[in-house]
């Protein structure tokens, strides 16, 4: 069991929140979705039952925070190797990437499959497209990307072809449909 008590309350919480979340995740991948109680999760946790109903109100509660998570740093990481690439066309090309093996490794799980159905996975999806359709729009400034479709229309082109990856057999697989939707991204003459 984990020591989940800190120098301040406010900190103390946010790691009874973070080992709820980790312990919550790691259940359901050991046991299965439908599988995991509160009182496992509080046993596990290290905490007792009426401290974690503090928290989260139920099961599906605690799987919506860590998915919430998830999509965060997922979104974090697509900006931090945006900002390490070079121009647009290279920004875009890392970004688009590496979504697409973000797809291609969290594809077909149970936990997955319930959790992308929620509105906050809405929003994300939201943020991904205004990210995208950035990167599209200084492509097109720069002259690399066409600018005869709306970004917004590509940022959808972009986002449901990746989906894709999460079938693909391989890690070559999943190069080759970002090389495609990147061939229809290029300016025509």
């Amino acid at each position: 069991m984990p020591k989940l008590w800190s120098e301040t309350i406010e900190a103390h919480r946010h790691e009874v929140r973070e080992a709820t979340l980790d312990t919550t995740a790691a259940l359901v991948a050991e046991h299965g979705l439908r599988s995991v109680t509160m009182s496992q999760i509080a046993t596990e946790t290290g905490i007792g039952r009426a401290t974690l109903y503090k928290y989260f109100s139920d099961v599906d509660a605690i799987l919506a925070s860590w998915h919430e998570r998830q999509i965060s740093n997922h979104l974090e990481q697509l900006a931090g190797v945006r900002d390490q690439a070079g121009d647009a066309s290279e920004r875009l090309e890392v970004v688009l990437e590496t979504y697409a093996f973000m797809n291609h490794e969290h594809h077909g799980s149970e936990l997955a499959a319930a959790l992308h159905r929620g509105e906050h996975v809405a929003r994300a999806q939201q943020h991904l497209s205004e990210f995208i359709q950035e990167l599209l729009i200084e492509g097109a400034a720069s002259g690399d990307l066409r600018d005869d479709v709306a970004p917004a229309e590509l940022a959808s082109y972009c986002i449901n072809a990746l989906a894709a990856a999460s079938n693909l057999p391989s890690k070559a697989a999943v190069r080759r449909l970002v090389a495609v939707i990147l061939a229809g991204l290029e300016r025509r003459p």
